[in-house]
């Protein structure tokens, strides 16, 4: 915390994190009593968690992303098979088709 002004004149977006840091540990026993707080201020600097949490989020999309890829292929694969087996070359589906027309 240098001064806290922002970069446009007024209070930095962290200053009410670090006001409440330095209260807690200005009337605290021990510096252990204030993990919180000091937490609270670096993840507002930093934004170490929020990054971790945003990587998790996209690692996961692109897992799902991959998975329905795979899953379309082996369902087009499947449909090529059938389309290309003897069923339609016997015209048993355009019988039935006409017949329920």
């Amino acid at each position: 915390m240098a001064s806290g002004y922002g970069y446009n004149g007024g209070r930095s977006r962290c200053y009410p994190f670090w006001q409440e840091f330095h209260k807690c540990y200005a009337l605290a026993d021990k510096p252990e009593e204030c993990v919180l707080q000091r937490d609270d201020y670096l993840e507002c600097l930093h934004h170490s968690k929020e990054i971790i949490r945003t990587k998790t989020i996209q690692d996961e999309y692109i897992k799902q992303k991959e998975k329905r890829a795979l899953e379309a292929a082996a369902s087009k694969k499947k449909a090529d098979a059938a389309a290309a087996s003897n069923v339609p070359r016997l015209n048993v589906i355009e019988e039935k088709a006409k017949a329920s027309a």
